[in-house]
């Protein structure tokens, strides 16, 4: 197979990984009320379960990023996807709260791994082409949780929440094997524009110099502190708007269910309409892509405001702004993962992505944990709109310095890489 279609083919693996690997991660907050009603727990200990897995997830970011940079990124993939399906397992069998909130924290492992996945995409798709790759594979964050939330209501009382649990955790392991055979490694840098011309390119890996420059950089300062606020609205309605409908606006689960499956699919749509947008302003200006998120965060934030503030009587109302909410609020994501990329060099960018992811779960770990404290003193309301309003108005200041800082450090790294493929071409030409 060309290396044209074979990267076509890793996307498409990549793709239904990541969206059976979401769904199984994600399908935690339509079970939750079960599972609360299992173990006779209350929203302050079942935040404790999210938390828990986000902070295992958060601390191992850092290793992860390190090993994705010395070592064959395709095979610890494989692992990643064989630990997912192994703990999913062992929190299907946890028999009392305490083991359950153990075993769940276990499943943050393999959470913590996509870096590497992301750092090898960038390694089969140049700069013009990262931002819409990466927001289509973001796709499957919010069709994951639609078909963990689908899952999840068709078989929760077919098989419990037990069962719905292992037949995730089969997939995972399933998925190892078919990553383990079908993705194969490219050399780090081969995407690079200065690189199109060359047969060759030299073997670059994980260089401590390299990864402590990272943290020199004044956008990469500024992506970081962007990524300690950015995540906790995400947290939250990840795990409690779901019940944030049945609870508090008293929905019935069939129109709990649409509403849920609507704002997904508009969801979705906007990680790839926001990557997109992303690379058609990036190739105009250097400051595109942020330009693109900053609008996203600002606009979801307003929208979002409008949503919780509609009456849950005027259903239409509360629906055309949940969907502009959806529609928006995932804007940033791509774009934040293409311009680390655009300003870090090839062998450390599963490190520096890590970097940040750990910032980012390092932030808002406790984001459920503190949604479901202010749920028992106030509403799950109030949680969720003081949580996502501040965490995103922090974000858009932060993203305006950025696009500030941001063309000095994207033209050091095209110089970078214009000096390794002109050393590139002399050692050809001395082989010659």
């Amino acid at each position: 197979m060309s290396r044209q279609g074979n990267r076509w083919s890793i996307v498409v693996i990549f793709f239904f990984f990541m969206l059976l690997h979401q769904s199984d991660r994600l399908l935690i907050g339509p079970l939750t009320t079960p599972i609360m009603e299992t173990f006779h727990i209350d929203e302050a200990q079942m935040g404790a379960v999210f938390t828990g897995a986000v902070l295992v997830g958060g601390i191992l970011y850092p290793i992860w990023g390190y090993l994705y940079d010395r070592f064959a990124r395709a095979r610890l993939l494989a692992l990643a996807s064989f630990i997912w399906g192994s703990t999913t397992w062992l929190s299907a069998i946890a028999p009392t709260y305490g083991t359950f909130l153990a075993t769940r924290a276990t499943t943050g492992i393999d959470d913590s791994s996509y870096p590497g996945l992301y750092s090898l995409i960038s390694d089969y798709f140049g700069p013009g082409l990262r931002g819409r790759i990466y927001g289509l594979l973001q796709l499957t964050q919010p069709l994951g949780y639609l078909v963990g939330m689908l899952l999840a209501m068709s078989l929760r009382d077919v098989l419990g929440w037990r069962g719905v649990f292992y037949l995730t955790g089969t997939l995972g392991i399933i998925l190892s094997v078919v990553i383990l055979l079908g993705v194969k490694e490219a050399p780090r840098g081969r995407a690079e524009p200065e690189m199109a011309d060359l047969v060759d390119v030299g073997i670059y890996r994980f260089d401590a110099k390299v990864a402590l420059n990272l943290i020199r950089k004044p956008s990469m300062i500024l992506l970081f502190i962007q990524g300690f606020f950015g995540v906790f609205p995400w947290q939250v309605i990840t795990y409690w708007f779901f019940r944030y409908l049945e609870t508090e606006r008293k929905y019935p689960s069939d129109v709990v269910l649409v509403t849920m499956m609507v704002a997904v699919l508009v969801l979705a749509s906007g990680y790839f309409v926001g990557g997109s947008l992303g690379d058609f302003m990036f190739r105009r200006t250097r400051r595109g892509r942020i330009l693109v998120a900053t609008t996203g965060v600002i606009l979801g934030m307003i929208f979002l405001v409008l949503t919780l503030s509609t009456p849950a009587q005027q259903y239409s109302q509360f629906m055309l702004f949940l969907v502009l909410t959806a529609l928006f609020m995932p804007f940033a994501a791509p774009n934040v993962i293409s311009t680390i990329y655009d300003i870090t060099p090839p062998e450390v960018r599963s490190t520096a992505l890590s970097i940040s992811s750990f910032i980012e779960q390092g932030g808002s770990a406790t984001a459920p944990l503190l949604a479901g404290l202010i749920a028992v003193g106030s509403s799950l309301g109030n949680a969720i709109l003081i949580i996502c309003t501040a965490g995103w108005a922090v974000c858009a200041t932060v993203f305006l310095a950025v696009g500030y800082m941001l063309p000095r450090d994207i033209e050091a790294l095209r110089e970078l890489m214009r000096r390794r493929a002109d050393a590139e071409r002399a050692r050809s030409e001395v082989t010659a």
